[in-house]
């Protein structure tokens, strides 16, 4: 802008310069030479401010230039990082593409075992085995017991032992439907197997009555229907009841069988385990007791032999003091008679010579 304003201002003195000498008469040759004086000075300041103004403008280019290079190698330093971000970025979706296909690999493989699992005798030693591992992770080993038999020969799943009996728990819950249930897409196509799956529960609630409940064989007047996962409890007992179905759960109890789920038989379980651990300290106490009984009577023993000691002991005594004073009355009298002189007629005759022969 300064440069613009000098040379407008030099064509400008220029343009009245030229007009003055124009109109000029010969005799105004001091004045035009007055100004042409004064335009060369004015030159030169142009001259220099030009030249200021072009090194200033040359070092502003150069500072330019050097910042538009350092921002160029910023920028080429950025665009390489994200090269490499992007590379880097490309190499984990390849990375995740294969993960994904070792996925669903996986998946066709668990589908597999889930088909290889799904006959119901394999499913009922599954859920035995969940059964298994939460009695042995709360309850003593002598409290339970896996595949009991009856003495009508049906085998139940495990039962508890109480101090007043057997308490029979199955694992054998039936899910066939419920799997039917569960993959059906509409409302109507869940009606079907959702009926089946109730009527396969209650059949299963009748078995469990009639196999496992003999109080006979001392088992108590109930069972336990042990269902294997919360989602299952939720759909058979819960959800039934709030859509108004018929309840499976009054069904199950009117037929003496408890449903539980994996949380409220832990719950049970631990309830039984601090019942059970009341119950050794009250045998620990009664051991005790018993024990300080015995103790009491190997007391009152010893104390009836230390007296009969101490008896036999007062009539040591009492005969050693009679024999010491009798010892001593029999000392005096052989002293007495051992200082009395002997008298010859207290002294034997000699024996004659026939009586000799």
């Amino acid at each position: 802008m300064l440069l613009a304003l000098s040379i407008a201002c030099g064509l400008l003195l220029a343009a009245v310069i030229w007009l003055v000498a124009r109109r000029a008469s010969p005799g105004d040759s001091p004045v035009i030479t007055l100004l042409q004086q004064q335009i060369e000075a004015l030159r030169q300041q142009v001259s220099q401010s030009l030249s200021q103004n072009a090194t200033l403008l040359q070092q502003q280019l150069d500072s330019v230039s050097k910042n538009l290079r350092s921002s160029s190698g910023e920028i080429n330093q950025r665009l390489d990082n994200a090269a490499k971000l992007y590379a880097g970025l490309q190499g984990q979706l390849g990375k995740l593409s294969e993960a994904n296909a070792q996925i669903q690999s996986m998946v066709k493989d668990v589908s597999a075992l889930q088909d290889i699992l799904r006959p119901p005798k394999l499913r009922g030693g599954m859920g035995e085995v969940l059964l298994e591992n939460l009695l042995r992770e709360i309850l003593p080993a002598e409290h339970f017991s896996m595949q009991y038999r009856f003495r009508s020969g049906a085998i139940v799943d495990a039962v508890i032992r109480l101090k007043d009996g057997l308490v029979p728990v199955d694992a054998k819950f039936p899910l066939e439907n419920f799997r039917r249930m569960l993959s059906a897409v509409s409302d109507e196509e869940r009606q079907a197997p959702r009926k089946e799956f109730a009527r396969d529960v209650k059949k299963h609630i009748d078995d469990i009555h009639e196999k496992y409940i003999q109080t006979e064989e001392g088992t108590f007047p109930f069972a336990l229907m042990y269902i294997p996962a919360e989602n299952v409890y939720y759909e058979t007992i819960i959800k039934a009841e709030d859509e108004g179905e018929k309840a499976l759960y009054a069904y199950a109890t009117s037929r003496q069988v408890m449903p539980v789920s994996p949380n409220s038989f832990y719950a049970y379980l631990v309830t039984l385990s601090q019942g059970f651990r009341g119950m050794r300290i009250e045998e620990k106490a009664r051991e005790i007791v018993d024990q300080l009984n015995r103790l009491r009577m190997e007391l009152d023993r010893f104390g009836e032999d230390f007296r009969k000691v101490g008896m036999h002991l007062t009539n040591a005594q009492t005969r050693y003091v009679e024999a010491e004073k009798r010892l001593a009355r029999f000392e005096e009298k052989l002293i007495a008679a051992s200082d009395q002189p002997a008298s010859p007629a207290a002294l034997p005759e000699p024996l004659k010579e026939a009586d000799r022969t």
